[in-house]
């Protein structure tokens, strides 16, 4: 069985003059209780930064270790090894960069500081994923020193993996038994047949962090003659010849998106996707997943066997993350787990997956080019008072115990492998029957968010039926008999009377939910209630309010009706001084699913964040959807009570950003309904 690792998403990267450290957007870096929370999973190898741009910032002679001395000195308490990691997607500190002569030098003095002050480290990253950072910062031009040159990418590649000989041999002079784990997104590129000329070089190419330690890049190899075309000289070619670093740990870190496809032709590629190109084609590169490629060519499960089949050498998957919902996080780690448990019993030495990003990460949706506070949880969702363990935290600490994932979302499979999943439209395959796979029930039958509940759940693979909630069935013993034949695993109930209120006046719903409630407790099941104001938490398992709704299915509401008023040119006048309290639907329904499927109880607040006004809420509306604003007049009225605090409602985005998916999609949706009609 192999190991199951974790990991710190750690990345300090420069653009241009700024810098982002994902330690500070995900707080990690102010909180060291974490390093107990990953204890408490069962973790007991861990990636984790050691590194050089926060330890050495000023002067390679300046080092400060008080941040790492806590945290590393109460890793070894709990009796937990770090794998230090000494550069993470960075250019070094700002006194160097990629293609500096001096950076393998500087590396390898960083090294040997790290080195002397823990030697009881043994396993070391110099340098993680050092194809990608050339191919990032040297190549595409999207990080420091955002050079676009094969000739710079080349150095960028020597400098990187000459600093990480260096650095090891700094290491190993204090540390004689330390090993090298070293890391790289090893995805491979298919194409089209006219293509296929760039696809062979791009996988040749992928393979240069391993080859070149390995010292294989010999004259034989068809990217030495490129090195030398490109400046490098014999000599540094020679350097890996004559005293090869090869890695005691080949560090597979593997994504979705790792896999590509090149396509030139303009009427398969996706209306969105722009064209680039390489001199000679004009092409789009693509996520392969999403292409009609024969099954079995993408995924772990291909890649590992690629690796082993070259390497022979022991071999983990370094990286498992999945920015999507939980449910496909989830589906993820235990496809990977899976291929890495079938190659093992194969006899091929595959040691480990690791669990990364454990804390999340924040906006690598654009490569950390961009600051839109786009968190995608991990093992641990950050966001609100407390740290909070994931459903895919919950399925870490199985593996552990257990070796296996046990969830009901399992029963259905990720997105990656449904016919929704293409650019274009793919004849329908058969998929997991439904009759097998485990069913949420949705009480009530009509309504925006029961309908949302139905859209997204289904659109997620989660198998669901709906009910009213006051028919006969929805009662006492024949219930029961539809949650055992339908494997109800879970209630939601969209249409549940404010219970702590409404007695009087709904007197046979309160006792309908009573029930319903008395039995998801004896069988074990969530149940989750909604209200637009604080609802009761004796009777829910989870309990959630909302705001005002809007929705981009929407035919009504007072979000539609502004936008149809400004369209119009009529005004419209909005309360100036009574603060928004309002629910984007598809972010209520998203959380409210991750909520059940992490396993969540008590009371949440889903409201997007953002203290504005009615009147802001309707100017912004207006900007966003290319209307006047001027035709929004303020109305006074006596405040209903202050903003309200996000407490744990911070795991919803902010109006800004639901309100511009809310244009999108809202618009969209119209186009559509309108061609259906003509």
């Amino acid at each position: 069985m192999p190991e199951l690792w974790g990991g710190v998403e750690c990345s300090i990267v420069r653009v241009r003059n700024r810098w982002r450290n994902q330690s500070i957007d995900t707080g990690h870096s102010s909180r060291l209780s974490d390093i107990d929370a990953v204890a408490e999973l069962g973790i007991r190898t861990l990636r984790y930064p050691v590194l050089w741009e926060s330890i050495s910032p000023k002067s390679p002679d300046e080092v400060d270790f008080r941040w790492h001395d806590e945290r590393l000195l109460k890793m070894q308490e709990l009796g937990m090894e770090p794998i230090a990691g000494l550069l993470h997607h960075g250019s070094g500190p700002h006194y160097t960069d990629l293609l500096d002569a001096q950076f393998p030098a500087l590396l390898a003095q960083h090294a040997k500081n790290v080195a002397g002050r823990y030697p009881w480290i043994t396993q070391f990253t110099p340098i993680n994923e050092p194809l990608t950072t050339a191919r990032f910062s040297c190549l595409y031009g999207h990080w420091y020193p955002h050079r676009r040159s094969e000739r710079d990418f080349c150095r960028a590649m020597i400098n990187q993996c000459r600093g990480i000989v260096l650095a090891m041999r700094a290491i190993r002079a204090i540390t004689p038994d330390a090993k090298l784990v070293q890391t790289e997104d090893l995805g491979k590129t298919f194409s089209t047949p006219l293509l296929q000329y760039q696809a062979d070089y791009d996988n040749e190419r992928r393979w240069l962090t391993f080859d070149l330690l390995l010292g294989r890049v010999d004259r034989s190899h068809p990217w030495h003659a490129i090195f030398l075309s490109h400046g490098v000289s014999e000599k540094e070619m020679s350097f890996f010849l004559e005293g090869p670093c090869p890695p005691d740990t080949v560090g597979i870190n593997h994504y979705l998106t790792s896999d590509r496809f090149l396509e030139h032709r303009r009427t398969h590629r996706p209306q969105h996707q722009k064209m680039s190109g390489n001199g000679r084609h004009r092409y789009c590169d693509l996520e392969a997943v999403r292409t009609q490629l024969p099954q079995g060519l993408t995924g772990p499960e291909a890649r590992l066997r690629e690796v082993w089949d070259r390497y022979h050498r022991r071999t983990a998957i370094t990286e498992v993350h999945h920015g999507s919902t939980r449910d496909e996080q989830v589906r993820w780690l235990a496809e990977v787990w899976e291929a890495a448990k079938t190659l093992r019993t194969e006899g091929k030495d595959i040691c480990a997956v690791t669990v990364w990003a454990l804390f999340g990460v924040e906006d690598w949706n654009s490569l950390l080019m961009k600051r839109d506070g786009l968190y995608e949880p991990g093992a641990f969702d950050v966001r609100g008072t407390s740290l909070r363990v994931t459903a895919l935290g919950r399925a870490t600490k199985n593996i552990i115990s257990s070796g296996v994932i046990s969830h009901p979302v399992l029963d259905s499979p990720g997105w990656w492998h449904s016919d929704h999943r293409y650019y274009r439209a793919h004849i329908t395959r058969s998929a997991t029957a439904p009759a097998l796979r485990r069913t949420i029930l949705i009480l009530g039958a009509a309504g925006a968010l029961a309908n949302a509940f139905v859209r997204i759940a289904q659109f997620r693979g989660l198998e669901c039926i709906v009910m009213h909630p006051l028919e006969p069935a929805v009662s006492g013993a024949q219930l029961v008999q539809t949650l055992l034949r339908k494997r109800i695993w879970a209630i939601v109930d969209v249409a549940s009377p404010d219970i702590d209120e409404h007695i009087a006046e709904n007197s046979l719903a309160r006792h309908r939910t009573y029930q319903i409630a008395e039995i998801s407790m004896r069988e074990g099941l969530a149940y989750i209630g909604f209200a637009n104001k604080p609802c009761s938490e004796k009777v829910y398992s989870i309990s959630i309010e909302i705001g005002a709704g809007f929705g981009p299915w929407d035919t009504d509401g007072p979000v539609v009706n502004l936008i149809r008023a400004l369209r119009a040119g009529a005004t419209v006048g909005l309360d100036s001084r009574t603060p928004v309290k309002a629910s984007y639907i598809p972010d209520v329904v998203n959380n409210a699913l991750d909520l059940l499927i992490d396993g969540e109880s008590g009371r949440w607040r889903l409201i997007n964040r953002g203290e504005m006004t009615w009147f802001d809420f309707g100017h912004l509306i207006a900007r966003s959807a290319g209307l006047d604003p001027k035709l929004i007049t303020k109305v006074s009225t006596e405040p209903s009570g202050g903003l309200h605090p996000n407490e744990v409602a911070t795991v919803m985005p902010t109006l800004v950003d639901a309100l511009s998916r809310f244009i999108r999609d809202f618009d969209q949706n119209t186009t559509l309904l309108r061609a259906a009609a003509e």
